[in-house]
């Protein structure tokens, strides 16, 4: 007996690490969210090309876009232009979209916008990247000065990432005469950046600047510069102005290197302007447009992935086991009797139909109709089967008579009572009255009664959506409910109400 309870409790924790793991992985892997009422964030970035053309001459041009998929999920890209064809290519590993058109005269506008979430994005790949570069010649002053702040660079960095911050912090002390010297009269962010990458080329280390946009609710913004270096495992960034190390999360590439944003031919007064608005959307929707769009998202393999009625259909069927776990807690902790495990989860599925209120009645009566019926052919001492036959037949006569009346009254839940298990109601009936003849009618309305109220019950928490979604989302708790169901079969304990039955006795006894 020992090892046979051993073996139930193995098996219960093994089950419970299975439930319990899947469910894991699916909010720590795959970013389901716990709630349907989660949201996400979805950033709308939209880019203005302004400028003016010049009269009846061919127009190109051309603009760096985001790559897309790194650090986001792209929901949708447009390009909006009049007159003017697109076409999009990788250049340097930057993409660049072109716009062209045969004959433009005036102010001409071009649009391109951007849709992306964090949610179910892919880790930004660490393609390698250069880790030395040959050192330019310097000449002159400009030697001088970089020698003479590489030299206390060097004795206060141990590593790759410790001198690019250090040069960084060198070349933004600009009292410095050396650094006066190499940025001569500008002083501007980008000035400084290539600066420290002059200074960095000479140390051997390579290093690109990168552009970048920040993803916050703003009217107009341009895009901000960042440098970024490869140490061998990893891409180092760094911010050129403050030495700031790690690009924020709320940052999105636009483009990297040296060369402008926007490149025209055949126009002038070019400008870009940028604007981001943040929008909301729920992260099951968010998930379900994915999948149309074939973009990898946690519906794959999951009971979302299967068509529209059969979702609907396992909704139903998933809660079954939540059903007869809350039967389970009621006969074997509480005590209370029913007919059954199953029949008052059975009655709590057709209550979906004829809600509680209307569903009760509608039970009660056809089940006293049965009962009556019942108890005239047990009177006129007719065998089981034709004796469940006839009841049947009246049970199927009173479902329509009651559907009729329904139907008569306007009341469109009478019209439900068809759904009920014809069957089910009949064995219900059967077996009430036999419990009926062997425990008599204060027991037999007892037990009936019980069954009632763990239907309500059941069906009241089968019908949850938070619980609905979670369990239809999370299929994996359907194994924790069953390691529990394990465990609670070797439960012998007292139930709730024998402990009342019996607490006079006990009462007694101290007396």
């Amino acid at each position: 007996m020992g090892s046979v309870k051993l073996q139930a409790r193995l098996l219960a924790v093994f089950l419970l690490l299975l439930g319990g793991g899947s469910i894991a992985y699916q909010l720590l892997v795959q970013n389901v969210p716990l709630s349907q009422d989660e949201k996400d964030p979805v950033w709308v970035v939209d880019a203005q090309v302004s400028f003016s053309a010049k009269a009846n001459k061919p127009v190109k041009v051309r603009m760096f876009v985001p790559p897309l998929g790194v650090g986001y999920t792209t929901l949708n890209e447009s390009f909006i232009s009049n007159n003017y064809g697109v076409n999009v290519n990788v250049e340097k590993g930057n993409r660049q979209v072109t716009w062209s058109s045969r004959r433009a005269e005036g102010n001409q506008y071009l649009y391109y916008r951007l849709m992306l979430t964090p949610r179910y994005a892919d880790a930004p790949e660490n393609d390698p990247g250069p880790q030395f570069r040959p050192a330019p010649t310097l000449d002159g002053p400009d030697k001088l000065a970089a020698d003479a702040l590489l030299e206390p660079i060097r004795q206060h960095s141990a590593d790759v990432e410790t001198f690019i911050s250090e040069t960084i912090k060198r070349v933004n002390e600009l009292e410095n005469d050396n650094v006066q010297l190499l940025l001569g009269s500008d002083v501007s962010p980008e000035n400084r950046a290539s600066v420290i990458d002059l200074l960095l080329a000479v140390a051997h280390i390579p290093a690109e600047p990168v552009h970048t946009l920040r993803l916050a609710e703003t009217q107009e913004q341009q895009p901000e510069l960042w440098l970024r270096s490869f140490n061998g495992k990893k891409w180092l960034y760094f911010n050129p102005l403050n030495g700031q190390q790690g690009l924020p999360e709320d940052r999105l590439v636009w483009w990297s290197g040296p060369a402008p944003l926007l490149n025209i031919e055949g126009g002038k007064s070019a400008d870009v302007s940028f604007s981001v608005h943040e929008n909301e959307m729920s992260a099951l929707q968010l998930a379900q447009s994915l999948r149309l769009k074939d973009v990898s998202s946690f519906i794959d393999f999951s009971l979302y992935e299967l068509p529209l009625p059969a979702q609907q259909l396992y909704r139903i069927l998933v809660m079954i086991p939540v059903g007869v776990m809350l039967v389970l807690f009621i006969r074997s902790l509480i005590g209370m009797e029913t007919l059954g495990t199953f029949t008052p989860v059975l009655i709590a599925l057709a209550f979906r139909e004829t809600q509680v209120v209307w569903g009760v009645l509608l039970f009660t009566s056809i089940t006293a109709i049965g009962l009556s019926v019942r108890s005239y052919l047990e009177h006129l001492k007719l065998q089981l089967l034709p004796r469940l036959s006839v009841v049947l037949t009246f049970v199927v006569i009173a479902m329509a008579l009651i559907s009729l009346l329904g139907y008569k009254l306007g009341m469109g839940s009478g019209l439900s009572v068809a759904l009920f298990p014809m069957v089910i109601l009949t064995m219900v009936i059967e077996r009430t009255s036999i419990v009926w003849e062997e425990r008599g009618g204060t027991q037999s309305l007892k037990v009936a009664l019980g069954t009632l109220v763990a239907a309500i019950f059941c069906h009241l928490l089968m019908v949850w959506q938070p619980l609905v979604y979670f369990v239809f989302t999370f299929p994996g708790v359907l194994l924790c409910l069953a390691a529990i169901m394990v465990l609670m079969g070797h439960y012998r304990g007292y139930r709730l109400t024998e402990l009342l039955r019996f607490r006079a006795m006990v009462d007694g006894d101290k007396r």
